[in-house]
């Protein structure tokens, strides 16, 4: 992703088409639009990305804000995604027809590791679990799909977050409540930053009893043939069984099993494209 910059300094650029056939379907291409971009954005702008009519325009964010897709940010004039669509966002992706195939890998990988094994995504400031599968052992840190963890100190959220831009990372970071869960918690942005650099150059993150104490956690990128991913697959085990060491060791496995997942959201994309065609 590039440097954060408004909408609204889009600088000459071509404007972006509205596609749908009804009112309903425009408004869903222009939240469409508006989510696929890490940016604020005004009515101004989104008149000049669009080339549509202001009174239109504004009349299409009123109806956004009213029900709680968009909402107004900073002095009144930008505008964000809402509360409403990022549950919308988060719902499909709990709930998806895919959720069996993905669900069989992640029951192999805790079958093969011999530990509790997780499927996240990142939504705001927190990770959600969208599947999980339990190990069989007595002693372990039961979760289940739908939980929430904060991304600065957890292994999925950091290796979600090492893709982001340094600016994108500071803005993010500076939204969100950095609370010390333990002794091991890092909440100095300067030093998170450094951690997800060091994340993004070897391509998997620990959480090392940061967000809980006894648990220790490793986390890899689910691929995405698209660009960015916001998947990731995970292990978790108290520390008396996986000590960060012993969790590199399980890389290769949580590898495989990540690129199994990608294969299965890379088929869910094509066959959207060919049903569009």
């Amino acid at each position: 992703m590039g440097e954060i910059h408004r909408i609204d300094e889009s600088n000459g650029h071509p404007t972006t088409e509205l596609p749908g056939d009804t009112p309903t379907l425009r408004l869903f291409a222009l939240l469409e639009m508006i989510a696929s971009k890490d940016q604020l954005f005004t009515l101004q702008g989104l008149v000049e990305e669009t080339g549509m009519a202001k009174p239109t325009l504004h009349r299409m964010l009123q109806q956004l804000e009213g029900a709680g897709l968009l909402t107004r940010q900073n002095n009144g004039r930008h505008y964000g995604t809402g509360v409403r669509l990022r549950r919308f966002a988060e719902n499909l992706l709990l709930n998806d027809t895919h959720h069996g195939a993905r669900h069989a890998i992640l029951r192999n990988l805790v079958a093969e590791l011999g530990e509790s094994c997780n499927v996240t995504t990142l939504s705001g400031s927190e990770v959600v679990y969208l599947d999980r599968v339990e190990t069989s052992e007595p002693l372990r840190f039961t979760l289940h799909a739908g939980s929430r963890v904060p991304a600065h100190c957890s292994a999925s959220g950091k290796m979600i977050l090492s893709q982001l831009s340094p600016a994108q990372r500071r803005r993010l970071l500076g939204r969100m409540p950095l609370e010390r869960y333990t002794n091991k918690t890092v909440t100095d942005i300067e030093l998170i930053e450094t951690e997800l650099k060091q994340v993004r150059r070897d391509g998997y993150a620990i959480d090392d009893e940061e967000f809980l104490p006894g648990l220790v956690c490793a986390a890899v990128l689910v691929p995405c043939a698209t660009g960015n991913s916001n998947l990731c697959i995970a292990v978790q085990a108290p520390v008396m069984r996986l000590t960060p060491d012993k969790a590199l060791k399980l890389l290769p496995a949580l590898r495989r099993a990540a690129d199994a997942i990608g294969e299965i959201e890379n088929e869910i994309m094509d066959d959207g494209s060919s049903d569009l065609n």
